[in-house]
Parts: C-alpha cells; structure tokens; sequence
C-alpha cells in the first residue's frame, strides 16, 4: 500500500483547501498554545516550527501519519541494526560510531564495536603522531599541511566540520580539501604548497572513485616528481578505504590505511575515519566533543516521543509543506559563517538520500519525495534571493539557523546578524500592505508605487537556534538533520540509504571517457556528437 492511501494521509490531503485561506499570524491568534506544541528543545537546540503554514490539527494528522508509516518501529530497527538498506541487504549503522558505550550485546554489533575501537585507536595515534611532530615527510620535515582528497560523502562532512569549527583549528597544521576533477582545483591548492611538508589523505571507501582516484595520481607525481624517488609515497599518502588492496596497490603503507565499513554510508560517514581531518586539525578531544553531540541527539530521537521529537517535527512540518501545499524547494540560509558549507551538505544529505521515485514495494510512488535544497549564508543571501523569497510567485519555506553568541564577532556585529535572521523569519510571515499609499515613483507614472512596495507575507519558515556553535551543538545538528532524512524516508517508503541514480552517472561518464581518449566515438544522440566534435577541434 503506497503512504497516499493510508487513513491519515487521505485526511491531510482534504485539509489542503484550507491552505489558501490559513495566515500563520492568525494561527498564533487562534493557538494560544501554538508555540508550545510547534517548538522543542534538546541537546543545546532549539528548534521553532511555529512559522510554518501547520494548524494543530494537521500536527496531529502528520504524527498520526507516522504512527501509521510504524515510524516508531522503524526507528527502533534503525539502531538495532535492521538492514534498513534493502536495496543491497545492509544495515545503516551510522550511529554506532558516535556511541560511547555497548548497549546491545548482539554479536554483529559486539563485532562492529570492536572495529570501531581498533580504528579510533589508530585515528587517535596517527594524531598523536602528528601532534608531537612525529608525521615527518620524505626528507624528514615536519608536516604541516593536510591535504584530503574525496568527493561527497568523504569531503562534504569533513570540510563542513572544519570550517565550522575554525577557531579550534591547531596553528600547527592546515588541512585543504580537494574534490572536484577539474585540475584547477587540485592546482589552486597544491600551488602555495610545499611538497616536504605536505601529507595526503585518500578517501574512498571503493578506492575506485574516478574523481578522487585521478586526483590522487596527480598529487602522488607531484611528489615524486618533487623528490624524485618513487618511495616518497610512502611517507606523504594514507588512505581511508574498506578496499586496502586497491590503497597499497596504489602505493600506501598498511599503517596508514584507515578502514571503512558497508554498514556506513558515505554521506553518513565524517563520523568514522573519514573524519580523519577532522581530527587532526581539531584535536581528538574535540572530534570526541562532536561525536558526543551527535550521541545526544540520537538518544533524543530514539527515546522522544514523536509529538516533541526534534528530528519527527522537523521532518513532518517540512513533508507537509512538501506534499500537500506543493512547495517544491526548501531554502537553507545559516546566518553564521562558519556554517556557510552547511547548504552543500544538506544537498547530498536529503537529495541523495530521499531523491528516489520506487518505493520497498517497487511501485513508482504516486507523491513527490525529496524536495530541492538549496540556500546560502545570511545575511549575504538578502541581498541575492531573498527578494523571490518575498515577492515571487514560487514559495519555498526557508529554515534559518543561528548561534546566540559568537566568540569572534562582536557585539555590533552579531546583534546586527540577529536582527537581520530574527527579521526576515518575521517579514516571511506578516508581509506588507500599504494600499493606503498613493506614492508614484513618477508623478505622470500610472504605475502604483504602493502595489509594487507590498509583500504577500505567509511564507513558511523555521529557526534553529543554538547559544553557540560548539563541536556538540553541531555534532548535535547534523545528526537533527540525518534522523530527519531518516524519518521522511520511513514515509514514503522509499530507501534512504542508496544511489543508484550517482552510479549511473559514474558508468555513463567512464564509457565517454574512454571515447574521449580513444577518439573513436559511439552511438550518441546528435547533440552529444556535436559537443564531442566541438571538444576534438578545441584540441586540435
């Protein structure tokens, strides 16, 4: 049975027609407890939902949706270590990494626990190494700049977390994030640096990435080139990998080989050794600090019950905007900085996980699934797409987030950051009317200056709200958002945990590639061929 045809959906679906005559500023009038049952707080968040186009009504139509969906039973599978992965018979065992002590004695997880341990024993001492000056390069010099080279899961989480928490960042060490093929962005990073005090970590859970494998040949010529000795490789490259054949073929030492699991999905995975930067540049105490947050919110999704389950709400406010009031887009804007990577991570996070269109029963569903994310950083971002936000035609919610003080901004400066947040949430909702106006930007204009001016109001939006964005408070976040992917996939019955849409894209450009190569093309559209001949009289 498709997640349409149940009771409770059914009964969602007829309220739509109250959508267009509902004013979220008239639902706080007519809900004296609307802030109460549309807001919760845990583990350093809080979150408030109350600015979303949802009556109490229609809340409690959204839980009992999820009770239909068994969301509760799902959410117990999901830490119990059900092969919640259907598509290729695994577990999604993500949360197990940020445990800090057995609570399950099933043997698989006993099994999982102790090759945790071995690989944060390993993580911890590679950083001790470093953080003594141990990690020393071919000629002996000290290492002081990281470079990771990975593509989505294994790069967006790393590169988040260390940017978000630059301030923690260790003088002694800078860590560069490379992922995408273009040489420019391999060049643009290894131009300023040093080859002797220069360290590589490879990450690749397949170690058959073609991006990131491409990447990573270029950076091993470009040591030995440097040092003209092909055993340089030895003492400048790791790799983080569940394929340590493909790694030492490639020329790394075993010890330096970070292990990587099947019950870990990539964009699950900057918990893991994936997290390997994270660690080095932070600190272990720190990388501990962010898995402890994560930690926390799990065990707030796992035993909250749904109606102030922070993960739960999230995910229905957002399905309800999402399937019945036919927002097809959902604006992330960070008014922070340091979280100015976050839209990119939830891209990969919700679209790769939720972009899916067969449900476990292998019928094409009959709703939508994961909307498009996309967002940028406040207050840059009024002064780009806000204006559609306000005024425009299409409506997409926005979820804003924002930590309550910074240690690096002063009170000028993050007081004016949060009037700007708290203001737009608000100027989303109320709007603007000024009919009463008769101003005409040109008194023999017939344009209605006024009508112009005026904003519609009524757009739904959410805000997250931290009192700083510490190593928990983030942990704590990310996980907020991957249990609510979790959650909008029980829903629609689909498989959060594949992507099989990324794999075609890989074959279909290894297949072109070796044409490219070859010069010898096959059966194209006349399009494609046109592009090919384009690219073959660029190169001659």
């Amino acid at each position: 049975m498709q997640v349409n045809e149940l009771a409770a959906w059914r009964l969602l679906a007829a309220r739509t027609n109250e959508i267009g005559v509902m004013r979220i500023s008239g639902l706080f009038d007519s809900e004296p407890d609307r802030l109460d049952y549309l807001s919760a707080e845990a583990v350093g968040l809080y979150v408030d939902l109350s600015k979303s186009l949802v009556s109490k009504q229609i809340f409690e139509l959204l839980v009992a949706l999820a009770k239909e969906r068994c969301l509760e039973d799902a959410i117990v599978g999901l830490f119990r270590g059900d092969r919640v992965n259907g598509t290729e018979n695994r577990p999604a065992l993500h949360t197990l990494l940020r445990e800090p002590t057995p609570e399950i004695e099933e043997p698989d997880q006993a099994e999982r626990r102790e090759q945790i341990a071995r690989m944060r024993k390993q993580v911890n001492g590679f950083c001790d190494r470093f953080s003594r000056g141990g990690l020393t390069g071919h000629d002996g010099t000290r290492i002081h700049d990281i470079v990771s080279i990975g593509i989505g899961g294994s790069h967006l989480g790393p590169e988040l977390v260390c940017d978000a928490l630059r301030n923690e960042i260790s003088p002694d060490v800078n860590v560069h994030f490379v992922a995408n093929v273009d040489g420019g962005n391999l060049h643009r990073v290894l131009v300023n640096l040093d080859p002797s005090s220069t360290f590589f970590i490879v990450a690749s859970k397949s170690f058959a990435t073609a991006e990131t494998l491409l990447n990573a040949r270029t950076a091993r010529d470009w040591i030995v080139t440097a040092f003209n000795n092909p055993a340089a490789i030895k003492t400048h490259f790791a790799a983080v990998t569940a394929n340590q054949t493909g790694a030492m073929t490639f020329g790394i030492e075993k010890h330096n080989i970070f292990p990587m699991w099947d019950w870990v999905g990539g964009r699950y995975s900057l918990w893991s050794a994936i997290g390997l930067p994270i660690a080095i540049a932070l600190g272990t105490s720190v990388f501990e600090r962010l898995l402890a947050g994560a930690h926390s919110m799990d065990e707030h999704f796992r035993n909250t019950e749904l109606r102030k389950n922070i993960p739960v709400m999230h995910a229905l406010v957002a399905l309800w905007h999402n399937n019945f009031c036919d927002y097809n887009s959902l604006c992330v804007v960070p008014y922070d900085d340091r979280l100015r990577l976050l839209p990119a991570f939830l891209q990969q996070l919700e679209m790769e996980s939720n972009g899916k269109r067969i449900t476990f029963d292998n019928e094409l569903t009959e709703y939508d699934t994961a909307p498009v994310i996309w967002g940028g950083v406040g207050s840059n971002a009024q002064h780009a797409f806000f204006q559609q936000l306000h005024q425009g035609t299409r409506h997409a919610p926005v979820e804003f987030i924002v930590a309550l003080t910074h240690p690096q901004s002063g009170d000028e400066h993050h007081s004016s950051l949060i009037a700007n947040c708290f203001a737009q949430s608000e100027a989303l909702m109320l709007g603007s009317n000024d009919d009463s106006s008769t101003d005409k930007a040109d008194p023999e204009s017939d344009l209605n200056l006024a009508a112009h001016r005026n904003s519609p109001g009524n757009r739904p939006s959410s805000t997250i709200v931290m009192k700083a964005l510490t190593p928990e408070s983030l942990g704590a976040l990310l996980a907020l958002y991957e249990h609510k992917t979790f959650v909008q996939g029980v829903i629609w019955n689909i498989n959060s945990f594949d992507q099989w849409g990324v794999e075609l894209g890989k074959s279909l450009a290894g297949t072109m590639l070796n044409e490219i190569r070859s010069g010898e093309h096959g059966h194209h559209d006349p399009s494609t061929l046109a592009l090919l001949a384009r690219l073959k009289d660029a190169r001659t």
